[in-house]
C-alpha cells in the first residue's frame, strides 16, 4: 500500500472562492517508509482570482504575486500529476491519501483533477487524516485524552517531542512535517534500521 501524504496552499480557505496555489505530496511505501517520489508545485493565477485572495492565508504561506509567477497552468500541473498518478498505480485499493486536514485538501486538489476526473482514473477516495490517528492512538495507549492536549498538526508534534512546522508554510514543508509525525505516532513495519 502506498500512503499519498499531500498538502496545500491556497489564497483562501472557501473553495468556490479561492485557488490552489501550491501542492506538495510524498509517495511512500507505508511498509518500509521508502518514498518513491516527491512532488511539489506552484499553481499560477490569474489576477482577477489573486485579487480575491485572504490576506490571513497569504500570511501564512508567505507566497505573493510575484512568487506566483515561477508557477505553472493549472491545465500543466494537471498533466504532470495525472502522469505520476499513472506512474504508480495511485488507484483505489493500492494507495490512500495522508494528510493534516483531508477535507480542506481534498476540495482544492478537486481544482487540479475534478470528481468526475478522478472518478475515471479511480484515484484513490480515503483521504486519512492524522488527527484521528492520533485520536486513536492516545486512547488507544490511555494518554492523557485528545481532547485536552489539543490534537493540531503542532500539538500532535509537540506529543512527540517533533518541533512546529516552520513559517511561513509551504506545501512541501507540510508534507514533510506530517511525515514526520506520522512515523513517529505509527511507524513503518519494515523500515530497514
Amino acid at each position: 500500500m502506498l500512503g499519498i501524504f499531500l498538502d496545500t496552499e491556497t489564497s483562501g480557505l472557501d473553495p468556490k472562492k479561492h485557488k490552489i496555489l501550491e501542492l506538495a505530496f510524498k509517495i511512500i511505501c507505508l511498509t518500509t517508509g521508502q518514498t518513491l517520489e516527491t512532488f511539489s508545485q506552484l499553481i499560477a493565477i490569474d489576477s482577477s482570482d489573486w485579487q480575491q485572495s485572504d490576506k490571513t492565508s497569504l500570511q501564512i504561506n508567505g507566497l505573493s504575486w510575484d512568487t506566483l509567477q515561477q508557477g505553472k497552468p493549472l491545465g500543466e500541473v494537471q498533466k504532470l500529476v495525472h502522469a505520476i498518478f499513472k506512474k504508480w498505480q495511485l488507484v483505489r485499493g493500492k494507495a490512500v491519501f495522508i494528510c493534516q486536514n483531508p477535507s480542506f485538501d481534498r476540495s482544492f486538489f478537486s481544482q487540479i483533477m475534478d470528481i468526475p476526473m478522478q472518478e475515471s482514473l479511480l484515484i484513490p477516495y480515503h483521504w486519512l487524516d492524522l488527527a484521528s490517528m492520533y485520536w486513536g492512538y492516545a486512547m488507544a495507549q490511555h494518554l492523557t485524552p485528545p481532547w485536552e492536549t489539543g490534537f493540531t498538526k503542532d500539538k500532535i508534534a509537540a506529543r512527540f517531542h517533533i518541533p512546529s512546522e516552520a513559517l511561513p508554510h509551504r506545501a512541501l514543508h507540510g508534507v514533510d512535517h506530517l511525515l514526520k509525525c506520522y512515523e513517529a505516532m505509527l511507524g513503518f513495519p519494515k523500515k530497514p534500521s
